[in-house]
């Protein structure tokens, strides 16, 4: 039987998983770096249960990759932002998208495409912008629907994090 957890596991790799590696998690840290930061916003892009959902924002924020901030207060309500540990995860998230662009994108092509914010340059495989070879993070860069349609961003990645 397969376990369920990495215990034991002397690995960085297995680490992660443990925190990141289920799939509710790594779409909601997808929908963060579009710019979604409300229980809402999230509930409504993933379809997913609220209790699941409140249960990943809540390790999110306990392992410091998330924040909550307080945006109203009556009633209270809060929006969750990244960190700079979950701002440091832009990477793994784009290189993930990439290669699902590569291997499991339909004919019609990528559902996002991310362009450089200042000259609407394209990302390269090393995060650089293709036209005016700035090296770019998730404050750089905006997310655009692409041919392959599907997920529709609806703001520029990581936005005032």
């Amino acid at each position: 039987m397969l376990r369920s957890d990495y215990d034991g596991q002397t690995c960085s790799i297995a680490r992660s998983l443990e925190l990141i590696g289920e799939r509710w998690t790594l779409l909601v840290l997808r929908d963060a770096f579009l710019g979604r930061r409300r229980f809402d916003e999230f509930q409504a892009s993933l379809g997913i249960a609220r209790n699941i959902l409140q249960a990943r924002l809540r390790r999110l924020v306990d392992a410091g990759i998330m924040r909550r901030v307080r945006y109203q207060e009556h009633p209270p309500r809060d929006e969750y932002r990244l960190t700079e540990a979950g701002l440091e995860l832009w990477p793994v998230i784009v290189d993930l998208l990439w290669w699902g662009d590569r291997h499991l994108s339909g004919p019609e092509g990528p559902p996002v495409l991310l362009r450089h914010r200042d000259c609407g340059g394209a990302l390269d495989s090393r995060r650089r912008c293709e036209r005016c070879g700035a090296e770019l993070g998730p404050r750089e860069v905006e997310a655009l629907p692409g041919p392959g349609g599907g997920l529709r961003p609806r703001v520029a990645v990581a936005p005032g994090a």
